[in-house]
């Protein structure tokens, strides 16, 4: 058939449609918006209680109890976080180990109220551990992993050095080291400064926590940023807020928009995934709604005086821990010479997990949760569960 003929017969035919009446899930104008909702703690732990100590009120979170002899897990947040950042991982090392976890809001933090709120010093959060785990165990402590995050990773290592808990069995260190840690306090103060002050909503504060990537999962973000964030009216944690009341809260759904329709304002804002950082939600947007309605529950900046306490000298004091230890980083270049020593010398497991942030348990809980397995089953400190039988044992050193 010549050109001609095919010109010809194109001319005979009714004319196409356009454009589908719906776009196919590969095309730019269907789109499924992210659940910004927040989640409840007992979806990932069995009691929530309070401690009383001589300094004040212990929030403390647990799963259920284990076989007995079984490991308890002490879990300490980092900086700004609380207790709730390490539920999804909680769910998950319960699932391959025979243990049970704690987990509770460090001075300052979260649900807990303490005298003198603001000694964050590494002497003061090391002893409340002691207390902590004393006024609900006394003298029958079952034998305890000690394990942190930045900020409870140095607190751990403090603590195992004061020989406070006299049934520990081991530490585990996620993502603080002292070198890269000390380089990054001159920066500090900036980068609490560049955070918002406010949120409108517990939503907003996730999707801002998500976006900005404090936290690349948005399932643990949807359960741990309440726990840091406090209404500024009540003063009571967001957490203390759930369930939120249904028209309050979104449901998650999909978008269907013809490309030649009009948006409606309601449709016409872009989805968090094709805005870049620099689009932020800002607290400030807005006119019909209380925009100042939630903000941090601690000023971290004002704890700066303690900051070099917390990491200084800290890669010798990890090296001297008499426990066995485990150091989980987010990436091999966070090694100072101190550690690079003691690491080729044998004196600590070394774990990196690539493509994650800072908050490595966060990101991603699942891979952190097989690393502690595989090392406490290799140390014969905890029994595997069904699920456990068959880990698949990361590559370390």
């Amino acid at each position: 058939m010549s050109n001609l003929q095919r010109v010809m017969m194109k001319s005979r035919l009714p004319p196409m449609c356009p454009n589908p009446r719906f776009p196919k899930p590969n095309d730019r104008g269907f789109r499924r918006q992210t659940d910004y909702n927040p989640l409840m703690w007992d979806e990932f732990f069995a009691e929530k209680k309070d401690v009383e100590t001589k300094q004040g009120k212990f929030r403390v979170y647990l799963t259920g109890p284990s076989e007995p002899g079984a490991p308890l897990l002490v879990l300490l947040h980092g900086g700004g976080f609380s207790a709730l950042s390490w539920a999804h991982f909680c769910s998950e090392i319960t699932r391959l180990i025979h243990c049970q976890c704690l987990a509770f809001d460090i001075r300052g933090h979260g649900d807990t109220y303490t005298e003198e709120e603001d000694d964050l010093s590494a002497e003061r959060l090391a002893t409340d551990v002691g207390d902590v785990i004393g006024a609900m165990y006394e003298n029958s402590a079952p034998p305890i992993i000690l394990m942190g995050h930045s900020m409870g990773g140095a607190i751990c290592v403090h603590a195992a050095n004061m020989y406070i808990l006299p049934s520990l069995l081991g530490v585990v260190v996620i993502d603080v080291v002292e070198g890269t840690a000390l380089e990054a306090l001159a920066s500090m103060q900036s980068f609490l400064r560049s955070r918002p002050t406010t949120f409108k909503s517990i939503q907003h504060a996730i999707e801002w926590c998500v976006r900005s990537g404090q936290v690349r999962n948005v399932e643990s973000a949807r359960v741990s940023m309440p726990g840091q964030i406090i209404n500024i009216e009540t003063k009571q944690l967001a957490t203390n807020e759930l369930p939120l009341k249904p028209e309050s809260s979104s449901e998650e759904k999909l978008e269907f928009k013809h490309p030649n329709a009009i948006a409606e304002d309601a449709e016409s804002s872009s989805s968090p995934a094709d805005e870049v950082p620099g689009d932020l939600p800002s607290p400030t947007a807005g006119p019909s709604v209380n925009l100042r309605k939630y903000g941090w529950r601690i000023d971290l900046s004002k704890s700066e005086k303690y900051w070099e306490g917390w990491f200084s000298g800290l890669s010798q004091k990890f090296l001297d821990v008499p426990v066995p230890k485990l150091l989980l980083l987010a990436g091999i270049d966070n090694l100072d010479r101190a550690l690079t020593v003691g690491q080729m010398q044998g004196k600590f497991q070394l774990q990196v997990l690539a493509r994650c942030g800072h908050a490595v348990h966060e990101d991603r809980p699942h891979e952190v949760a097989e690393v502690l397995a595989t090392y406490l089953i290799r140390n014969k400190f905890a029994q595997p569960t069904g699920d456990g039988l068959f880990l698949k044992h990361l590559p370390a050193c």
